[in-house]
């Protein structure tokens, strides 16, 4: 069985490589004596702090990046290519989340593209799926995440699926304190596994993870995580605050 996953998204956050020093600090404190066993950690930090990551040298911590662009090279200024990132220390690259959709207009045929080139590259992805809160309502979680998979997944061949991860974040849950029950994520992992099953094989998506992601905190991370069965979490906000972040993954590590 593959291990577990445990994905710190910093965001735009800390200001400064000296408070970015203070946060890999803590980091190492609350990492200090602990073995996670069936579970890999990752963070992923601003492009502008994988140095002062990669010179930590922190062997039980990987590195990702928060997102990428999709050509290899050439004139496309303030862009980051998959290929910088990993050249520059990173093993994973989130794409696709939902601040990305909503903040930059991504589309799905955006984030093909740039799932395209984060495989070329040799990255592991996590691909970043999820329904609004209006489209629950309507019933329509099953179509949309049928959607956002088939478009973003299209022209990626079986060989290539192992080095993704899908993690489901409904948008209705990001950045609130909106916590869904265990039944409402198993729901949609067991959706999530159907339509890649219907991609795939059964035999392929055994080798996918599906994580969950959405406001996850230490209490309820045995509700949105353990219960439902999860390989992990996609955490943000508390995965800025090392403490609560090594806190949800001994959680899910131990289950």
């Amino acid at each position: 069985m593959h291990k577990k996953l445990i994905v710190g998204n910093l965001k735009m956050n800390p200001l400064t490589p000296t408070e970015f020093g203070r946060y890999l600090d803590g980091l190492e404190k609350d990492m200090k004596g602990k073995r996670f066993e069936k579970t890999e950690i990752v963070v992923c930090p601003p492009a502008v702090y994988f140095r002062q990551f990669v010179e930590r040298k922190m062997k039980d911590v990987k590195l990702g990046a928060q997102d990428v662009y999709w050509e290899y090279q050439g004139a496309f200024t303030g862009e980051i290519s998959a290929g910088m990132m990993k050249a520059n220390g990173a093993q994973y690259s989130i794409v696709g989340h939902s601040e990305r959709r909503k903040y930059f207009g991504e589309n799905e045929e955006i984030i093909n593209l740039k799932l395209k080139a984060i495989l070329k590259s040799g990255l592991n992805a996590i691909l970043c799926i999820g329904e609004s809160g209006e489209e629950r309502k309507s019933n329509q979680t099953a179509p949309v995440l049928k959607k956002q998979l088939e478009k973003s997944l299209a022209g990626i061949g079986v060989g290539k699926s192992e080095y993704i991860t899908i993690a489901y974040e409904p948008i209705w849950a990001v950045g609130t304190d909106k916590i869904p029950s265990s039944d409402e994520v198993l729901e949609a992992k067991i959706i999530i596994k159907k339509i890649l099953t219907e991609l795939y094989s059964r035999k392929a998506v055994e080798k996918m993870r599906i994580l969950y992601g959405g406001s996850v905190k230490s209490h309820c991370a045995g509700q949105v995580c353990v219960d439902p069965a999860m390989d992990g979490a996609l955490i943000g906000r508390e995965s800025l605050t090392p403490y609560d972040f090594i806190k949800i993954a001994k959680i899910i590590d131990e289950k």
